[in-house]
């Protein structure tokens, strides 16, 4: 009887876990490049009332007798699939079509007039393409991280190309001059411009500033949640592959567009039921035990 209550108990605690993990998804459907979660339950140790025995001479034998002692929250799962994307317009919002995460960092560039390596803490990494230019001209997210990048070299041929050797090479803040003009993003990744410097040999024509850099993972969903869109890895998630957007297995940047919340509501308001149920038969068995023990305890009487 008494087993039977703290198995119930179990199970209230469980399914106050998934109704957590549901409010919060629900919280969260309209934050940007947010990744919803999901719930999975497994059951506890089981007490065994009689072992198994083979067959015999005698009994062609018996399978094992055993009392579930309740319900754990065996996991909770990240939901890494792409959301929807919606169109801004604003050329410094980001959309990542396909695999790869933005790569950001606090600290600071080793130079203020140029786009320049990033130090500080170990970068952090994010779907939320909502980015902006400080008032020195980096390129930076909304809670003022730097984005980081290659940094661009002209060809002799004409047009430009990502640095990609040297040491961290995708570990670059991007800058951009004040007073430029026509600022893009383009599907590679690079960041341009029309510079406005009249002093400047590019004057009036298209310069590109950097490249930005996508990080994927062997493992994404291995990856830890830091608050604020970002993720920080884990040896869960794998050791990180950084590379520029279009090439290899990395996805494309596409300008005037943000991913969305991958929140699926009506899944969400079907989790919340199922939630609300399955903690009031929890509830219920809890009673029902209470009822027992009293009847047991007035017998005598």
């Amino acid at each position: 009887m008494m087993s039977g209550m703290y198995a119930a108990i179990s199970g209230l605690d469980a399914h106050q876990t998934m109704l957590d993990v549901t409010a919060n998804n629900l919280a969260n459907v309209d934050t940007v490049g947010y990744k919803s979660q999901t719930t999975v339950f497994a059951d506890q140790l089981s007490q065994l009332v009689a072992a198994g025995t083979g067959p015999n001479g005698f009994s062609a034998g018996t399978n094992p007798t055993q009392v579930g002692l309740g319900v754990k929250v065996g996991s909770i799962n990240n939901n890494m699939t792409a959301g929807g994307v919606e169109s801004t317009g604003n050329a410094t919002d980001v959309a990542i079509q396909g695999d790869g995460f933005l790569q950001v960092a606090n600290g600071a560039p080793s130079s203020l007039t140029a786009t320049s390596p990033v130090t500080g803490t170990a970068p952090q990494y994010t779907r939320a393409g909502d980015l902006t230019f400080n008032p020195q001209g980096f390129l930076c997210t909304q809670t003022g991280q730097y984005v980081l990048g290659y940094k661009a070299q002209a060809n002799v041929g004409g047009g430009y190309s990502p640095v990609t050797t040297g040491t961290n090479p995708a570990q670059n803040a991007i800058y951009v001059p004040t007073g430029s003009t026509g600022i893009a993003v383009g599907q590679d990744g690079s960041v341009s411009y029309i510079d406005g410097n009249a002093s400047s040999p590019t004057y009036q024509q298209r310069v590109t500033a950097g490249y930005i850099s996508l990080a994927t993972f062997p493992n994404e969903a291995g990856l830890q949640r830091d608050g604020g869109s970002l993720w920080s890895a884990t040896s869960s998630s794998g050791a990180v592959q950084i590379g520029q957007p279009g090439v290899g297995n990395m996805g494309q940047t596409i300008s005037g567009e943000l991913e969305q919340s991958n929140v699926d509501m009506g899944t969400e308001f079907t989790n919340m039921i199922e939630a609300e149920r399955g903690y009031q038969a929890n509830a219920s068995t809890i009673t029902t035990a209470d009822q027992m023990m009293q009847t047991a305890v007035q017998m005598k009487q």
